[in-house]
């Protein structure tokens, strides 16, 4: 059946989603150590409720084979989190499953393989011009051998530049989906981190901040360790005015924008900046180009098994110098996808206010935990389609109708538990 068909039928049965399940079954599963290969034993499982938002229903603990069984207090979407080394690692457990298999590595301060494959950043003006509105985002490729997850109390450390005030903020770790995470601020003076583990595979953050802005900046970014690709995206308004040395170049684009490129960044490199003028970039309303796999390989391709997310990443970034290393990574950032599916995910998955809880489970169309099942799953098809688009596996006319679907359910659920309108977020 066309993937067409499969989607437009998932939105029709989502208010199968509203129709409550009395009885649960239990979750067993496996938790394997993939450092080792062995079972992994002596780990905390937790069955995560999240109708009511990330409420723990339940624990337990596996036994020498790395076995576990949660018991299931109701019906409804909830996670599966093992927790080995002080990491964490989650598995969604959708309504009826009974049967989740986790792997987890062995977890170290510093991991040999762990590397920040590129920092790039989306700059424009607010509409006053009185400020700079930034949204950064680091990938960070970990490619140990054997596989170890890097975390500590400092695991990924980043700057900000002077006067930055954080926004908003997310993660997504290789194979998972976006979550909210706060930078922590360490001693040095705009120096945060993120604690969040660095598993094997790729992880991204993206971080949101604005800085005041009187129509030229001097910016003399601090990297503290070395980059890959260091890429700026500006508004052809703002004219960005590189220091002698400076290793940017300007790289020429389909979008209305411009693009500043620079390769193999160390800490030591001179790489200050200034900015003047005021201006917006457009907004995005084009597919991604479909070009050869070394400048996609770093979105999640179906095409190949190693370039899906958590498996890698087989290509590096433009290897023989023959592709713009901006278009490896421009669609991620001219959707801001992450920070966005974080801030809805937050908004469909809070905890419903003492308020309304009642009138949630009073109406009469959807249930409390119903309604919340059902944003998720909207949710994930939303997350499912924007990263179709992304990677240029489905059609524009396709992806407006599904979308439009999407958005029509979306808003009518919204509507009726009283929640921000999602969708009118996610465009603005």
């Amino acid at each position: 059946m066309p993937k067409t068909r499969l989607r437009l039928l998932s939105v029709a049965s989502l208010a199968l989603a509203a129709l409550p399940v009395l009885a649960a079954n239990p979750i067993t599963g496996t938790v394997t150590n993939r450092t080792n290969g062995k079972p992994s034993a002596g780990d905390a499982v937790v069955l995560i409720r999240l109708a009511q938002g990330m409420q723990e229903a339940t624990r337990t603990t596996t036994d020498a084979k790395g076995h576990f069984t949660l018991e299931v207090p109701d019906e409804g979407l909830h996670l599966v989190r093992v927790t080995h080394d002080q990491a964490n690692y989650f598995r969604p457990a959708p309504a009826g499953t009974q049967t989740v298999d986790l792997d987890v590595y062995n977890a170290a301060a510093k991991v040999k393989g762990v590397s920040t494959e590129a920092d790039v950043l989306r700059i424009q003006t607010d509409p006053s011009g009185s400020s700079l509105k930034v949204v950064e985002n680091f990938f960070i490729k970990n490619e140990s051998d054997p596989p170890m997850t890097q975390f500590s109390k400092q695991p990924f450390d980043f700057y900000l530049p002077e006067g930055a005030v954080v926004e908003g903020s997310a993660a997504l770790a290789p194979g998972g989906m976006p979550v909210q995470a706060s930078p922590v601020p360490l001693a040095d003076k705009n120096h945060y981190t993120f604690l969040f583990p660095i598993r094997p595979g790729e992880t991204r953050f993206q971080v949101s901040y604005h800085v005041p802005y009187s129509g030229k900046l001097d910016v003399a970014p601090r990297i503290s360790s070395k980059i890959g690709t260091i890429a700026i995206m500006l508004p052809k308004e703002i004219k960005f005015t590189p220091v002698p040395g400076n290793p940017f170049s300007s790289v020429a684009d389909e979008v209305n924008a411009q693009t500043f490129v620079a390769r193999n960044v160390s800490p030591s490199a001179q790489i200050s900046f200034t900015l003047t003028g005021s201006g917006q970039l457009p907004r995005d309303s084009q597919s991604p180009d479909q070009g050869s796999a070394d400048g996609a390989s770093d979105r999640p391709v179906p095409a190949t098994e190693n370039t899906m997310p958590g498996k890698g990443i087989d290509n590096p970034l433009d290897p023989e110098g023959k592709r713009d290393p901006w278009a490896k990574y421009k669609w991620w950032i001219l959707a801001a996808l992450l920070l966005l599916l974080a801030t809805a995910a937050g908004i469909l998955l809070r905890k419903p206010a003492a308020g309304t809880a009642s009138s949630d489970e009073n109406s009469p169309d959807l249930p409390g935990s119903s309604r919340a099942r059902t944003l998720v799953a909207l949710k994930e098809e939303l997350f499912a389609l924007e990263t179709e688009r992304l990677q240029g596996a489905i059609a524009e006319a396709d992806y407006l109708a599904q979308k439009t679907a999407l958005e029509t359910v979306l808003k009518r659920v919204l509507k009726r538990s009283g929640a921000p309108d999602a969708t009118n977020e996610a465009g603005a």
